[in-house]
């Protein structure tokens, strides 16, 4: 049921008794200003707009969450139905409050009146038109796409198989066809979303229009408190401080490919086959360590094996991640988070396995949605992902609009931060490795190439997701270049290829579960640089005096006094705010990452000295 706003004239009727109340002091003692007193007036009218507006949108949320829970738990046409249902009535809301809104003028409003009418404004990810039925259409499309890409199968050497199935044959297999068999399989699973996929533009263009962008890549980047060309170029200033490495690593790993294929499979020149390194997208590269290892000392163990060698768990490695945030002084999880999170796979049920966290009631409903498996991958990505339910129930006292991170950036950077500290020394606090197995500053090469393989390469692919996304919503890229545009950006960023020229009807942007599935990507790249600069603020206030990819912030309660003080601020600030009261600087910084692997570095260039690197 709607909620009645304060009407302007009782809000008048109380400003003006306010004003004869202070009158009656005398001339001498006030001074009333109508200018004031109409601020004051335009405020308290924003306010109750927006108390009723978050009111709505809590009540709407925790419905929608509910059944996108469902839905992702067990893709049926019932939950397909149900999760459209919700999404198409959420839209609505969103849009139609956000509308309501441009009858305030931010620039008249007190602060955080005017932050947020901004969020209300510019925080729908696909916001549809309001004219009737589109809200429907929109959702209907999303859900479409969804459930196409997590049901999606081919055939391989007569039967068919599924992304988990595949993705494990691209890390594994060492042979050329057979990787360009299934990574051209993958793929072919996108096609049929392109329409549907350029119809969902078109509308959601629409919406951004009315509610005053002129297209939805700029209503996306008005959320990180600067215009949209500022953040643009920041982006662009945080690459050129990293690119460097990523060219190092790149020239390495092709020449270890080389080595390893010959001539016929990977040039010793020019870019890299996508289906080579061990990762169905090329986003990280650590499934073919054993190719690009270095020739020091490494590591006499491996976290795979020891993991099942000890008996862990997919419920003991979430245990184990929880361990670590209660370590910092953080409160463990709710009951119910063990009770409702969706661990591992169910037996009989098509899910979507693509790792989430989710807050389902804006307080302490918080729960994970993974397929886990036991192996030293999912061992991190448990810890990224309690990184955002820690982080959900760290401001659930904010006000609806500001239960959010102090940008999308900041909620991926969390848990990742955590990761960082899974250090030798940790492994060792643990259990999972011995003093005497634990590698020496000789291993420290290989550790360092293990990390970049997965944090260095997944830079320039996280640049391009977005970059060709952009494109797209600003109508610069028309449908029938999205799969050109796609291969152009990857090659312009990354150095990547297809391992064969693509059909005419491809759509291999819909074959990352984040173009169908509609998630904003600048975040993970805004991520993966801010993760090191925690981490180099968290070591500082620990006192750690080694170097930066040793340290571990396991059992310290003091960062974790300091961690949990900048997630209780959720959204309710301007980030620069959020990030200096941890790091002590109000910008976002690469240099914590070139500190992080400078030893890498180094051994890079001395491998590439002589190589014709670039592409």
């Amino acid at each position: 049921m709607m909620r009645q706003f304060l009407k302007p004239a009782a809000i008048s009727a109380s400003l003006l008794a306010l004003a004869a109340a202070l009158a009656a002091c005398g001339p001498s003692k006030t001074r009333i200003d109508p200018a004031a007193i109409a601020m004051e007036e335009r405020a308290i009218e924003a306010r109750a707009f927006l108390k009723d507006a978050e009111s709505q949108l809590a009540a709407k949320s925790h419905l929608a969450a509910q059944a996108y829970w469902e839905q992702a738990t067990n893709i049926t046409p019932e939950t397909n139905a149900a999760a459209a249902q919700q999404g198409a009535e959420m839209t609505k809301l969103a849009v139609s409050l956000a509308n309501a809104s441009k009858r305030f003028d931010v620039k008249a409003l007190p602060p955080e009146e005017a932050r947020k009418i901004q969020i209300l404004r510019s925080g729908i990810t696909l916001p549809a038109p309001s004219r009737d039925g589109a809200a429907e259409e929109l959702a209907g499309i999303t859900t479409r796409l969804d459930a196409t890409y997590s049901t999606g199968k081919f055939l391989f050497q007569g039967r068919e198989i599924d992304l988990l199935e595949a993705s494990r044959i691209i890390e594994k297999s060492r042979n050329p066809a057979e990787l360009q068999a299934v990574w051209e399989g993958w793929h072919s699973i996108a096609a049929p979303m392109a329409p549907d996929y350029a119809r969902m533009v078109t509308i959601a263009n629409e919406g951004a229009r009315e509610l005053g962008y002129p297209s939805l890549d700029q209503m996306w980047l008005s959320n990180y408190d600067m215009k949209p060309a500022q953040m643009e170029a920041e982006v662009q200033r945080l690459w050129t401080q990293v690119e460097p490495l990523y060219k190092e690593l790149h020239c390495y790993a092709r020449g270890r490919l080389n080595t390893y294929y010959g001539d016929a499979v990977q040039p010793a020149t020019g870019p890299i086959r996508a289906d080579l390194l061990g990762n169905m997208w090329a986003q990280q590269w650590s499934g073919v360590y054993d190719i690009l290892k270095t020739d020091t000392p490494s590591p006499a163990y491996d976290l795979t094996t020891r993991l099942n060698e000890q008996g862990y768990t997919p419920l003991k490695m979430v245990q184990t991640g929880e361990a670590f945030f209660t370590s910092l002084g953080l409160q463990s999880l709710p009951q119910t988070f063990w009770e409702r999170s969706m661990i591992t796979k169910p037996e009989g049920r098509e899910v979507v396995c693509h790792a989430s966290a989710w807050d389902l009631d804006d307080y302490e409903d918080v729960r994970i949605k993974m397929c886990t498996q036991v192996n030293a991958e999912d061992f991190q990505t448990v810890h990224h992902e309690l990184g955002h339910n820690y982080y959900q129930l760290a401001y659930r006292n904010q006000d609806h609009l500001y239960k959010n991170g102090a940008h999308d950036g900041f909620h991926e950077a969390i848990g990742d931060f955590i990761a960082l500290s899974i250090t030798p020394e940790y492994l060792e606090q643990l259990g999972l490795i011995s003093a005497a197995e634990k590698p020496g500053a000789d291993a420290d090469t290989a550790l360092l190439l293990q990390t970049a393989l997965d944090k260095i390469a997944f830079l320039p692919f996280a640049l391009s997701v977005d970059s060709w996304r952009w494109g797209v919503l600003s109508g610069q890229t028309p449908p029938e270049q999205y799969n050109q545009s796609w291969t152009d950006i990857r090659l312009k960023n990354q150095g990547i290829i297809p391992p064969a020229p693509r059909p005419a009807d491809a759509f291999d942007p819909g074959a990352k579960y984040h173009i169908p599935g509609n998630t904003p990507y600048l975040r993970y790249f805004l991520s993966f640089i801010m993760q090191f600069q925690f981490h180099k603020a968290a070591c500082e206030q620990a006192g750690w005096e080694g170097p930066l990819h040793r340290c571990s912030i396991y059992g310290n309660k003091e960062v974790g006094r300091r961690f949990e003080e900048m997630m209780e601020a959720g959204m309710s600030q301007p980030w620069p705010d959020t990030l200096e009261k941890f790091t002590g600087t109000r910008e976002m910084d690469g240099s914590a990452i070139i500190e992080y692997f400078d030893p890498l570095m180094v051994y890079l260039k001395e491998q590439n000295a002589g190589q014709s690197c670039g592409w």
